[in-house]
């Protein structure tokens, strides 16, 4: 049930816009072993213009993607060790981004928390 609600700042690979929600999805999902249709993906980009750090510009290569992360039930210790850098890797290699401008936040616990379709995720 990993939910991943990734934000780029400025453009997208150009090459792969059409698709690019469905291939995060594809290797977050492979990456993470969940039955198909288990991983899902959310997209967005967020223009340069309104995105800013202090002190000097980045180059557009160089800006961040945001990346918020929800499981039933979060691995802990060495396994999100193991995860996030998995994750990592493989969001820089497909938003053709430098692995250190790719950040995940991983939320607490969908268990007792998150509903579809108005039951709680047990």
């Amino acid at each position: 049930m990993p939910i991943l609600d990734v934000e780029i700042v400025g453009e997208t690979p150009p090459a792969s816009t059409d698709h690019l929600a469905r291939a995060i999805a594809d290797m977050a999902g492979a990456m993470l072993g969940s039955r198909p249709g288990g991983t899902w993906v959310k997209l967005r980009a967020l223009p340069a213009t309104c995105y800013a750090e202090d002190g000097p510009p980045a180059a557009p290569g160089e800006l961040p993607v945001f990346v918020t992360v929800l499981h039933r039930e979060p691995p802990v210790g060495p396994a999100l060790e193991a995860e996030v850098a998995a994750l990592t890797d493989g969001l820089a290699r497909l938003l053709d981004r430098p692995r250190e401008r790719v950040h995940l936040q991983y939320l607490p616990a969908a268990v007792g928390r998150q509903s579809f379709g108005g039951r709680l995720v047990a």
